[in-house]
């Protein structure tokens, strides 16, 4: 890139770049030379706006979790309305977009970043996974209150089974893509017995 021209949001510009390289290329492929192409961008440009290539990663994480409080905030909105399998379903679909899955495959595979994120939230699991799993919970309690599921439902399990199959679905990057149906067959399974049991 020519000197003396101005980046507009460089750190959004780096960010956008990761996505599509996660996208593309996976985990294995995102490297400091790949995002910066990606972008356009001499390589020094990363470098000048974070300390080394795990802060860029640890700052993609952490946006990825901040995107998830609105589709929490929605999910909870969403409670006493529709099918409680039917927003479950929708909310895993939205939740296991592949640069999420992407970004869950990298905080497992690279130490340094996980020890830089449990700095920020030491002993809660790993990012965007603890997420959900939270965001899961929270709309089950919802509609546990509401009684559309069993009140002595143990909404925690069950948001970690949720989040869990979720992944499974999803993480293979070279399968065939989960359609909405395999999803919810899923969803409905793990939940079965609380929805049954408030109806007795």
């Amino acid at each position: 890139m020519p000197t003396g021209v101005a980046l507009r949001d460089v750190r959004q510009q780096l960010f956008d770049a990761a996505e599509r390289v996660l996208l593309r290329a996976g985990a294995t492929g995102l490297t400091s030379r790949a995002v910066t192409d990606e972008a356009g961008v001499a390589k020094g440009v990363l470098h000048r706006h974070f300390a080394d290539f795990d802060a860029f990663l640890a700052d993609l994480v952490r946006e990825r979790v901040r995107r998830l409080d609105a589709e929490a905030a929605d999910l909870r909105g969403a409670a006493g309305r529709g099918a409680v399998a039917g927003n479950l379903t929708g909310a895993l679909i939205r939740l296991f977009d592949p640069v999420a899955v992407s970004i869950v495959g990298l905080v497992i595979f690279r130490d340094e970043l996980r020890a830089r994120l449990r700095q920020d939230r030491p002993g809660a699991g790993v990012p965007v996974l603890a997420e959900a799993a939270a965001m899961i919970g929270g709309y089950l309690g919802e509609e546990r209150a509401m009684g559309r599921i069993a009140a002595d439902a143990d909404v925690d399990a069950l948001a970690l089974s949720l989040v869990g199959a979720g992944h499974l679905l999803f993480a293979d990057r070279d399968g065939d893509p989960r359609g909405p149906e395999a999803v919810e067959k899923v969803v409905r399974a793990v939940i079965a017995d609380v929805v049954q049991r408030r109806l007795l």
